[in-house]
């Protein structure tokens, strides 16, 4: 079965702008990641598991020490999105066992997001220009492996660096 995402009927391919006689490493991308299984994982209050004993593919979920963390591998993404919650994110498409068979169920609710969120990456030199004309926080302090939550445009938007060369943002 083929997913439909939620930007299939109105996502154009294509160069549009001022792209006339610059150079293409200069333009900035716009595109949709697609495929990607997106979990959320919350720990319940009353859970004693300490985080250090829960892994997926010898990957932690980054404490509260360490907010606004993603810790990643080749193709799995786990970002911090608020104290004991966790968003995963892969293309693999077996995610939701492989955490189900990691995380009990008296410890942890998990709830698949795939269907309800699209995940758009801005590369380019300029991207952080584009998000600092949208969003109140400090771009220039997000580092790579890092993320946040902010506001786009009025519009509640998570921000992971995922590489700065050039500058890579999944949204």
């Amino acid at each position: 079965m083929t997913a439909i995402t939620p930007l299939e009927s109105i996502h154009k391919k294509g160069t549009f702008g001022d792209h006339h006689k610059k150079n293409e490493s200069d333009l900035l991308k716009i595109s949709e990641v697609k495929n990607l299984t997106i979990i959320q994982v919350v720990k319940y209050k009353k859970s004693k598991i300490n985080l250090n004993d829960v892994k997926i593919e010898d990957l932690i979920l980054p404490d509260e020490n360490f907010s606004n963390r993603v810790t990643s591998n080749k193709e799995i993404r786990i970002l911090w999105n608020a104290p004991r919650t966790w968003l995963i994110i892969s293309s693999r498409e077996d995610l939701f066992d492989i955490i189900k068979k990691n995380f009990k169920e008296e410890d942890f609710a998990l709830t698949d997001l795939s269907h309800s969120r699209a995940v758009i990456q801005i590369k380019g030199f300029n991207s952080r220009e584009v998000l600092k004309k949208g969003s109140p926080i400090n771009i220039d302090q997000l580092g790579i492996n890092k993320c946040v939550g902010t506001v786009f445009h009025g519009i509640s938007i998570i921000i992971d660096l995922v590489d700065d060369d050039p500058d890579t943002f999944n949204l």
